[in-house]
């Protein structure tokens, strides 16, 4: 299974944004694939209390077409607890997760577009020394661009500027 990942993160905040390329899901079908990989790292997080809080359909991405393939995409919006490493379950923070799944059929590619926003910090995890424990700060309180609207940049601009790196003909 290929995997690249590249991660962007503002400590200050304890926010970050993830881009990952996958090996296509087969077993996993276009409506509702956001959702199936928000659960996924749910799963994979070993987060408590996760809940989807919303999703959009399937939405054709025709920007990113690779020959008559066309890619689609669906969104989620989900709520967990996550500790970072291995701090375990007494350090958990809540966190908003914002998933993106593009489905680069052409390539066999599944892109994640993940964007992680606190809710909450608890006192004993690494994030408190840094960013303070309790109710987050909202960004738009702290002159930073909200979440939500990061993300849906991310998610709206994003591009395949090189199909060669997917092993594919350029």
């Amino acid at each position: 299974m290929k995997m690249v990942k590249e991660v962007f993160v503002d400590p200050s905040r304890d926010e970050s944004l993830i881009f990952e390329l996958l090996d296509f899901k087969h077993d996993v079908g276009d409506n509702g694939s956001a959702v199936w990989f928000l659960q996924d790292l749910a799963t994979e997080q070993d987060a408590e209390g996760s809940m989807v809080i919303e999703q959009s359909g399937v939405i054709e991405a025709p920007g990113l077409c690779y020959g008559n393939i066309p890619t689609v995409a669906t969104t989620a919006v989900g709520q967990m607890a996550i500790s970072k490493g291995r701090q375990g379950r007494e350090a958990q923070n809540i966190v908003r997760v914002y998933l993106a799944n593009l489905r680069l059929k052409g390539v066999g590619t599944d892109v994640l577009i993940s964007a992680y926003e606190p809710i909450v910090i608890n006192p004993l995890s690494e994030s408190a020394s840094s960013v303070g424990s309790g109710l987050a700060t909202p960004a738009s309180h702290s002159g930073y661009i909200p979440m939500p609207e990061v993300f849906k940049l991310a998610v709206s601009s994003f591009k395949v500027c090189d199909w060669s790196l997917f092993g594919a003909p350029a």
